[in-house]
């Protein structure tokens, strides 16, 4: 079996998950870059920039299959995003068989391509009914995992689906663990705010965010820079969403995880470095603690 992808310029591409506030970002992304995008959602929506929608489930094998038809390669977002937005068996069963059947299916059509939506709440820190603490900071995609929410642990599949579907069909996959997406013209700004009244808030997503268009970019240039096999990257804007310093929020909410180097001014304590040299990958729209909500 010939492994990989000849990394050709994409032409037909599938984005699960096109409604939510990622996909559209990406699903821009690809059009600006003439690329056709084929949309799997649940609902139909007008307002897509697709220029091929099929509604159904990514969970769904017929629906997922119409959706790969043609396609070169494939941008899997769609999941639900916390463990608080169904039972444990929604979440877990939901995201785990939605990934396998999107990625076996792109594969069986003959897809060499693909990027899943991880998440930093693989680390099991965010969501975890007891307090966690990294083992080391900062956080890299070697860090111990401490799963034990379903939100967690699907994602924790999900990056084994993966790694499987690069033995098992020489489908290469990029896994992105991303964390708090949102907007610089909007929930980007309330988060900061809620956070300098608690800095106790987001204290084990270590403060970190992304804007949303740097997810979208990382995705895109996901499919067409990385090399064939399987990788899995961490990201994070540079800075945090705390006006404090990073080594005295971490005095004070993980005194005692070991450093690995201290942290200049609100430096985010997440190593992103492994994008940055597998993409050419930096977050380009960057929060600042004057910026109001509502300016972008």
């Amino acid at each position: 079996m010939v492994r990989g992808t000849d990394l050709a310029p994409l032409r037909r591409v599938l984005v699960t998950g096109a409604s939510g506030q990622l996909g559209r970002e990406v699903v821009a992304l690809l059009r600006g870059k003439e690329v056709e995008v084929t949309a799997l959602d649940l609902v139909s929506q007008d307002d897509l920039e697709a220029d091929r929608l099929v509604v159904g489930s990514a969970s769904d094998v017929a629906a997922v299959r119409q959706a790969v038809e043609g396609i070169d390669a494939v941008v899997h977002l769609a999941a639900i995003r916390a463990p608080g937005l169904g039972t444990a068996e929604e979440v877990f069963c939901g995201n785990s068989t939605a990934t396998f059947t999107v990625l076996e299916q792109a594969a069986q059509a003959g897809v060499r391509r693909a990027v899943i939506a991880s998440s930093y709440s693989i680390t099991g820190l965010p969501f975890a009914p007891h307090r966690r603490h990294p083992a080391y900071l900062p956080i890299d995609e070697q860090l111990p995992l401490q799963v034990e929410d379903p939100y967690a642990l699907s994602k924790q599949v999900d990056e084994a689906t993966a790694k499987m579907m690069w033995w098992r069909h020489g489908l290469s996959v990029v896994a992105i663990r991303f964390p708090y997406l949102g907007s610089l013209a909007d929930t980007l700004p309330k988060r900061a705010a809620r956070i300098a009244e608690d800095p106790s808030f987001a204290s084990t997503e270590m403060w970190s965010y992304l804007e949303t268009r740097d997810g979208a970019l990382a995705s895109v240039l996901a499919l067409e820079k990385a090399p064939p096999g399987y990788h899995v990257v961490g990201l994070a804007a540079p800075n945090t969403l705390a006006a404090e310093d990073t080594n005295t929020l971490l005095d004070r909410f993980h005194p005692d995880v070991p450093r690995r180097r201290q942290f200049c001014g609100r430096e985010v304590p997440i190593d992103v470095s492994a994008a940055q040299q597998l993409l050419g990958w930096s977050a380009q729209h960057v929060f600042s603690p004057s910026l109001e909500p509502g300016a972008a």
